[in-house]
């Protein structure tokens, strides 16, 4: 073999290795976000003050990181196992009257996926 070619065979060999050394993108881990569901008391309703509120969030979540706020007010909640994911419960608080709100939810899956989510409420007087 002449030693031009040699030359070239070891320079397309160290390119190639070089190129394939980042891997490919099935070699990322899958991000799965949690969801939510089942918000009582439902979307666009009107309810007291004070009164309680829930949703399920899906077994794809992080119970230790839900967190939610109305009105940029921490609220908060409790959340228990149910079923395959997670009950959450909590009161709505005690100085919102006469408005709507929208009850925020953030939360993470075990992946450290985020997700927010939420619906809105009309708080009577």
């Amino acid at each position: 073999m002449k030693q031009p070619n040699l030359c070239w065979i070891v320079a397309l060999g160290l390119l190639s290795t070089q190129a394939f050394g980042y891997g490919s993108s099935s070699s990322t881990k899958a991000c799965t976000k949690p969801h939510f569901s089942e918000f009582s008391p439902a979307d666009k309703t009107e309810v007291a003050p004070q009164s309680s509120f829930s949703f399920t969030a899906s077994s794809t979540t992080n119970p230790k990181s839900i967190k939610v706020d109305i009105k940029k007010q921490p609220v908060e909640i409790k959340v228990t196992p149910k079923g395959q994911g997670y009950q959450v419960t909590g009161t709505l608080p005690a100085d919102l009257k006469g408005t709507t709100a929208r009850i925020n939810i953030t939360a993470e899956s075990p992946s450290n996926c985020k997700e927010n989510d939420g619906w809105l409420i009309k708080i009577g007087q």
